[in-house]
């Protein structure tokens, strides 16, 4: 069985991965903006309004799901501890 100091470990270690993916992710589209665009929109036959409103949904998702479901969770369990 888990105990809580080690789901407070793990769910530590997940929220770092996942902020660095999220930055990783948003660098890389802000970076490579015009190589993103073309190559999706020739993938997706997508223009590049859809497209900017895509990868800020994608990226304002992946926010919201690492503060509910990692974030939220590490603290309170640290609240407890």
């Amino acid at each position: 069985m888990i105990t809580l100091e080690q789901l407070t470990t793990f769910l530590g270690w997940c929220s770092v991965i996942n902020i660095a993916l999220l930055l990783f992710y948003f660098l890389f589209i802000v970076s490579f903006r015009e190589f993103t665009l073309s190559l999706h929109s020739k993938l997706f036959n997508l223009d590049r309004t859809t497209l900017n409103k895509a990868y800020f949904d994608y990226l304002a998702l992946y926010k919201i799901l690492i503060i509910v479901l990692n974030v939220v969770p590490y603290i309170a369990l640290k609240i407890i501890a």
